[in-house]
């Protein structure tokens, strides 16, 4: 198993945006869960308490300071010299290693509305990233290097909840792939909390594919 006891891990509410951090411990081991001391709020101090079925991200590092984060559900409490927390643990192949490049790109299928020169038309992505986004494009390609477009990007998140962002990007090369053709987009101005979705979305997908 990746975790160890003692491991110190970070806890976040995953069916809510505005996450909140906690912080816990590992205190025993099991072949699929793992026992933690209560979590405490990392701003505040103060103990957490999560009813069982929570749904949780767990992020921890590894003796050699590789990062990693799983998907995790309450599954109970315990009292064993000191009250513990039960978490489910889905085994070391459904754990996913953290990349610490800046934009760590996902395939992805979501909807993508267009605006150039107030024409309107819409695409489905191939794959998008904190930095950019590649579309697929019709066998006429309505677009060429260089042309700044507005976007309305579609995010579903696994909780169900739908944002929708616009932003501007720059065309940076279209391309061909297995007989479709590809736009390669650099996304523009960026607010801070429409960058904090896209990073959400694909840390949620990189979950996602490596569960499946």
């Amino acid at each position: 198993m990746l975790l160890a006891i003692g491991t110190i891990i970070i806890i976040e509410n995953s069916l809510k945006e505005e996450k909140e951090k906690f912080k816990s411990r590992v205190v025993d081991l099991a072949e699929n869960h793992v026992m933690i001391d209560y979590p405490t709020h990392i701003q505040t101090g103060k103990t957490a308490f999560f009813v069982d079925g929570t749904q949780l991200v767990i992020t921890f590092t590894d003796s050699t300071k590789v990062s990693y984060a799983y998907r995790a559900e309450v599954s109970g409490r315990m009292m064993k010299g000191i009250p513990m927390l039960k978490l489910s643990y889905p085994g070391d192949d459904r754990v996913l290693k953290i990349q610490r490049r800046e934009f760590v790109r996902v395939d992805t299928a979501i909807d993508v509305a267009v605006v150039k020169d107030g024409n309107k038309s819409r695409f489905v992505a191939v794959d998008i990233s904190a930095g950019g986004i590649a579309l697929n494009l019709p066998s006429e390609p309505p677009f060429k290097e260089n042309d700044v477009l507005s976007l309305y990007i579609v995010l579903p998140f696994v909780n169900k909840d739908i944002k929708y962002l616009q932003i501007e990007a720059t065309v940076v090369r279209v391309w061909e792939r297995s007989g479709r053709n590809i736009a390669s987009l650099k996304f523009g101005d960026v607010t801070n909390e429409d960058q904090q979705r896209i990073v959400r979305f694909c840390f949620e997908r990189q979950l996602e594919m490596r569960n499946k």
